[in-house]
Order: structure tokens, then C-alpha cells, then sequence
């Protein structure tokens, strides 16, 4: 496979690829730089990948940008994450626009300034009715929260006589998660060499395939995407199936 070119049928490309961007810090730092220069070269992936994705025929395209988690980390990094997450969005909506890409931000924003959730109110509502790739980030999000948010949302309702504790059901409780109106992901990437979730999309990775590489995020480009793809189509997707069974449906 040749400079990220991705060949293959359309059915056969995954729907929704989510991905957790690790290693800009250590990426910095092998080129003796502080850990924010890293960050921003992660900046400039997401919009290779962005691309990658759009030209792949993905249809939505989820990043871990922040989670719940990171508030732990140096006060000074997570002051120059936030700043770096209000330009990026302010200094890329037009490009959004041009690209047709739809915006959504996930997470309890509760926990992000008020100056932030307002620029995040201004690119989902200007790029709401792009009929393009979806781009999902993932910012303050857990995947513990989302289960736990649901979770009210349906107490609630039990609670006002709206359904029955008899009612709920799995698709019931996950009509109620962050991206209930999305396929759930098909392909799960996480770059720097970490094999773990991170508490991220913890319900909706039930079924992913997933897809683990030692390349830091800055340096994951679309031929590394390309090269995850292709790991993806060799793969037997068998939700609970035998492979006799998976075989049977393809050829009816």
C-alpha cells in the first residue's frame, strides 16, 4: 500500500473510527522541546487524519481530546491545553466549514470556562447542517461519566412515571450516552504505545476492533492510518456469531 492510499470497497470501510491521540508529550521530548510543542504538532495530525478519514468514506471521525482524568496533570499544562483547544477551535472553523464537516464536542462542559463553551456553542452551531464526515472530540469526557449521566437520565424519568425500571433495556440505557445518534465505533486506534481504553467510550466499544501502535500521534499520518485500515479488513467482525454463521449472511 503506497503513500496512504486507501483501495478497498466502501462496505467494507469502517463507519466510525475513534481514536486517542497519545504521545505528543514524549514526541516533544525526543526533540528536547517543552510538552505544549508536542501538543500543537497533534493539532496539525488531526487535520491529516481529518482528511485521511473524509477521503477514506468514514462517516464519523471521534478524538480524545481531554479527559476527565487530565485536570490532574501540571495546573500550567492544562491551562495551555484549554488555550490551545479555544484557537484551534476559533483559528479552524472556517476550514470546517469548507470541508463540510460537521462539529460535535462531548464531555461535561460544566467543567470548561465560560469562554470555551461558548466557542464551542458557536462551531456546532455553524457547522450543523454540514452533511460531511462527523468530527467528534472528546473534551473533559470519561467514559465513567457518560454511563453515570445516562444513568441520571433515566432515574429521572423512572422517577416522573415516564418508564418503568421494567422497561429499560441496553438500547434503552444507550439511547441516552453522549453519542447515542451515531453508529458506535468500528475501529479503535490508540497511537504511542499505550494498550489500554483510558476510560474512554467505555459502552460503545463493546463490539470495536481494536488497533494499537507505537507511533506517537504527531508522527500518525495517513499512511499509518492507511496501514490501520488494512489491519481493520482482515479482521472477522462476528458479534457473538461463529464464523459458519458471519460466512452464511455474506453470501445472502
Amino acid at each position: 500500500m503506497d503513500s496512504g492510499q486507501i483501495e478497498v470497497q466502501s462496505s467494507k470501510i469502517p463507519r466510525h473510527v475513534a481514536i486517542i491521540m497519545d504521545g505528543n508529550g514524549r514526541w516533544a521530548k525526543q526533540r528536547n522541546r517543552p510538552r505544549f510543542y508536542g501538543h500543537r504538532a497533534g493539532v496539525e495530525a488531526v487535520e491529516e487524519i481529518l482528511h485521511a478519514c473524509t477521503n477514506a468514506g468514514v462517516q464519523v471521525l471521534t478524538l480524545f481530546a481531554f479527559s476527565s482524568e487530565n485536570w490532574h496533570r501540571p495546573s500550567q499544562e492544562v491551562q495551555l491545553l484549554m488555550d490551545l483547544f479555544k484557537s484551534a477551535l476559533s483559528s479552524r472553523l472556517d476550514r470546517l466549514q469548507e470541508w463540510n464537516v460537521r462539529l460535535r464536542i462531548i464531555g461535561d462542559r460544566n467543567g470548561l470556562s465560560e469562554e470555551l463553551r461558548s466557542e464551542i456553542a458557536k462551531a456546532e452551531a455553524l457547522t450543523a447542517t454540514n452533511r460531511g464526515i462527523t468530527l467528534v472530540v472528546a473534551a473533559n469526557y470519561g467514559g465513567r461519566w457518560d454511563i453515570t449521566q445516562a444513568a441520571k437520565q433515566v432515574a429521572v424519568k423512572v422517577e416522573n412515571g415516564q418508564m418503568t425500571s421494567d422497561s429499560i433495556t441496553p438500547e434503552v440505557f444507550a439511547a441516552h450516552l453522549s453519542i447515542a445518534d451515531l453508529p458506535e465505533p468500528d475501529l479503535f486506534i490508540r497511537t504511542g504505545g499505550e494498550q489500554r481504553v483510558s476510560n474512554f467510550l467505555l459502552w460503545q466499544l463493546a463490539y470495536t476492533e481494536f488497533y494499537f501502535t507505537d507511533t506517537l500521534w504527531p508522527d500518525f499520518d495517513k499512511t499509518a492510518f492507511a496501514v490501520a485500515i488494512e489491519t481493520f479488513f482482515q479482521r472477522e467482525r462476528r458479534f457473538g456469531r461463529t464464523s459458519e454463521q458471519v460466512e452464511s449472511l455474506r453470501r445472502v
